[in-house]
């Protein structure tokens, strides 16, 4: 079942760094005469280079057509992060990117979920709410940036646009796609923490309409503050072939992959898993940033994601466009991870501090086939003019999800006077809590357990218009209309030794749901660069999402019902949102300031009102404020960031070691980012970023509040240094130095069994260069 190979893995990511240094340093041998010929020509005039010419992080808007509405004239809050913002903080992955949108936590991988990318909006778990291209992306997955345009976060309920989600919001990554123009651009970065990375970017004109864009990125890495063992492999590889470019009919067809090889990580182990000993303030326990307890010799993390994606647009005429996309994925996400926690409490033998290491385990893949279909554009009736989107939207999913069986036929011995100390049906795995040694010997088996299939069925119709109603007022609706369904089939299995030998069908648990939702949202321009809005907003979260795992079955652990009997299905959750802001474009559309309040009401929410009976008696409630700026403030000076305040609490429903009135878990008060840059000289460009986390409870987000608040992740603030040198008009060095002061941080924690530290200071040096 493990089908991703480690050293295959190892040997082409380090094959494609070298194809991206090489095309990065010499790339003449991959620009085709003419267009060096070209650029010879335009020697003299000004050339836009990763760290030095920076361009505005504004006028861009979402790619969906749903956005029937200049960004600044859309009456909810968007943030875009640009290319160059993902350029210039030398972010390679999803949670590294997202750190400069302030009001986004991620969540620690924990009852049940997936080891995976949790991002949590507003209070809200939104892994389930990740798209590709506009179209959901499934499947347990750590995303990469390599292939990516623009980030679009849409805060707030947003299942007018995206049907089922979970009510915090929603987070689209648009992908490069080949334009009518011919480049070639590379970077190679090196770093501490052993740190390699090359990336080519090609495109190709290869007729008056048509051309083709290549993306191939390898990389690898240990995590900086962490011990070496704690390391990464990725490759990735985008290609996309267009036709009709510029012309009323356009077609693209692409194919992405990436695969993973990681050490997993779960941090380090709470307070509560070692009684007796002092206690600290945030319930975290005191062991240092380089306490591992994984095991070299069992614990890995595979993933892998192939999608092949097929684009047609079509223009009638100047107003009226058709849009349809194709979409076939299949995702795998396999790991043996230890969770220093879940091993029962730590016993004190023999003057020390002894613990079982506990495990996590997860096989999951998912295969997922999906369609949708749009028109849009604009028409004018009774004097009001009508900027509109409608369509339809079909999928299907299938989930295999399965658990690793662990035996441990020899490891770590266990001291003498350690009770209980059998794992399974082998020997004790201990060891020392202070002083944790990842290179423990291990040996045994890791069958796969019981497989749980989940089928999942959507579809979905909606319309979205904004109307004018002169140069003041814009009146911005729209809503949608959803059907969803789940089967699952549990396989159980028998095993002895280790070994699976038979396995039986259960009774498929069942869940079918409707749900209707809508937006309205009030837009008064007090001049044309300027808008003030009012809007509401309601979203619809199934039970099989309401744990924040897409993959869950109806009923059974981990489902909808957390527990109960699988012939008992709940209803979905309910989210409304509303939100008031203003929003401001200056210079010329070069810089962007926003800033709204919100509320955010979770009704219906699932909690435990006794042993194994849940009801949905919840509510949870998030206010606050959001204020952005994105953009130049001069033709030197660019700045991109902004404040989130966020007052959450459990409004009704009390359940284990949560109560009414307690905040939510991975809901900062506060969280800040500035990222910045300014050109000191022509060649020389200083900035970085700064960034602040207020204290944030621990839990796993299942019902409306967020589990063992006692634990928590302590305030920290992070800075970032960057610099960038143009070399000449085509290439450019750039310095980033992530956590400068290296600041050891609780970057989050789930409150149950452990907490996990933020990177450490790491050191990047890139050259980009463009021909």
């Amino acid at each position: 079942m493990r089908n991703i190979n480690s050293s295959g893995v190892r040997a082409r990511a380090k094959r494609a760094m070298g194809v991206a240094a090489v095309a990065g340093a010499a790339g003449l041998s991959l620009a085709p005469a003419a267009f060096a010929a070209e650029m010879d020509a335009a020697a003299d005039a000004p050339t836009e280079v990763s760290g030095v010419d920076i361009e505005a992080a504004v006028g861009s808007k979402p790619q969906s057509p749903k956005f029937t509405a200049p960004l600044v004239d859309t009456p909810r809050s968007i943030t875009v992060i640009p290319q160059k913002v993902i350029d210039q903080t030398a972010a390679t992955s999803l949670q590294d990117l997202l750190r400069t949108s302030p009001g986004i936590t991620f969540g620690a991988g924990e009852g049940g979920q997936p080891l995976a990318d949790r991002p949590f909006i507003r209070g809200q778990s939104s892994g389930n709410n990740i798209f590709v291209d506009n179209l959901r992306d499934t499947g347990g997955q750590i995303r990469e940036v390599f292939a990516l345009e623009q980030v679009e976060v849409v805060k707030g309920p947003d299942s007018a646009y995206n049907g089922r989600g979970s009510g915090g919001g929603s987070i689209n990554l648009s992908t490069k796609k080949p334009r009518l123009e011919t480049f070639v651009t590379g970077s190679a970065r090196a770093g501490t923490d052993d740190y390699l990375r090359g990336a080519i970017d090609a495109n190709y004109q290869l007729g008056a309409t048509s051309a083709i864009r290549l993306n191939i990125m390898g990389t690898q890495g240990n995590t900086p503050g962490r011990p070496d063992v704690v390391d990464f492999e990725r490759l990735g590889f985008l290609g996309a072939l267009s036709y009709g470019l510029g012309t009323e009919t356009r077609v693209t067809a692409s194919y992405y992959h990436l695969e993973s090889d990681d050490m997993p990580d779960y941090g380090v182990p709470l307070m509560t898993k070692v009684p007796g000993y002092p206690r600290t303030e945030s319930g975290v326990l005191p062991v240092g940033r380089d306490a591992f307890y994984g095991l070299t010799a069992r614990d890995f993390a595979k993933t892998s994601a192939d999608i092949g994606t097929f684009f047609v647009e079509h223009d009638f005429n100047d107003r009226i466009s058709i849009r349809n996309v194709f979409r076939y994925s299949e995702t795998v996400n396999d790991y043996i991870v230890t969770n220093p926690g879940d091993g029962g409490a730590a016993q004190f033998v023999a003057g020390e501090w002894w613990m079982k290491r506990g495990t996590k385990s997860r096989w999951n893949e998912t295969k997922t086939v999906a369609n949708v279909t749009e028109v849009y554009g604009k028409f004018t009736t009774g004097g009001l003019e009508h900027s509109f989107a409608t369509g339809f939207e079909v999928s299907r999913e299938v989930n295999d999800n399965a658990s690793y069986v662990i035996y441990t036929t020899a490891g770590s011995a266990c001291p003498t006077g350690f009770t209980n100390n059998v794992t399974n049906a082998g020997v004790g795995d201990c060891t020392r809590v202070f002083a944790p040694n990842p290179n423990d010997p291990w040996t045994g088996l890791t069958p796969l357990g019981a497989v749980s299939t989940s089928r999942t069925r959507s579809g979905g119709v909606y319309a979205f218009d904004t109307i004018s109603f002169g140069e003041k007022w814009l009146l911005n609706l729209g809503a949608r209309y959803d059907e969803y369904g789940v089967t699952g089939i549990t396989r159980s299995s028998t095993s002895a030794a280790g070994v699976i030998t038979g396995q039986t069908a259960s009774t498929p648990p069942k869940g079918n749901w409707d749900f209707f939702n809508y937006q309205v949202g009030l837009v008064y321009k007090p001049v044309t660069n300027a808008s003030v809005y009012v809007s509401f907003g309601t979203s619809s979260t199934p039970p099989t999402l309401a744990g924040g795992d897409q993959n869950a079955v109806p009923g059974g652990t981990g489902g909808g019902s957390n527990g109960q009997a699988p012939t008992t299905v709940l209803d979905p959750e309910e989210t409304e949102s509303i939100e008031a802001g203003v929003k401001w474009s200056l210079f010329r559309d070069q810089l962007q300031l926003s800033g709204a309040v919100f509320q955010l009401k979770r009704k219906n929410a699932q909690i435990q009102v006794q042993a194994g009976v849940y009801e949905q008696a919840g509510e949870a409630e998030v206010t606050g404020v959001e204020l952005g700026v994105s953009g130049n403030v001069t033709d030197k000076w660019q700045v991109f960031g902004g404040y989130t305040f966020q007052d959450s609490e459990l409004v009704r429903g009390a359940y284990t070691n949560v109560n009414v009135g307690d905040p939510l878990a991975n809901t900062p008060k506060h969280s800040f980012s500035m990222f910045s840059t300014y050109k000191v000289f022509d060649k020389l460009s200083l900035g970085g970023g700064a960034y602040y986390v207020s204290k944030s409870f621990g839990g796993n987000q299942g019902g409306a509040g967020g589990g063992a608040n006692a634990i928590y992740a302590p305030d920290y603030w992070r800075f970032d240094a960057f610099a960038a040198y143009q070399i000449n008009d085509r290439a450019d060095l750039q310095l980033n130095v992530q956590n400068v002061g290296d600041k050891e941080y609780i970057a989050r924690t789930n409150g149950v069994h452990h907490a996990d530290y933020g990177a450490g200071r790491q050191a990047i040096v890139t050259l980009n260069v463009r021909y």
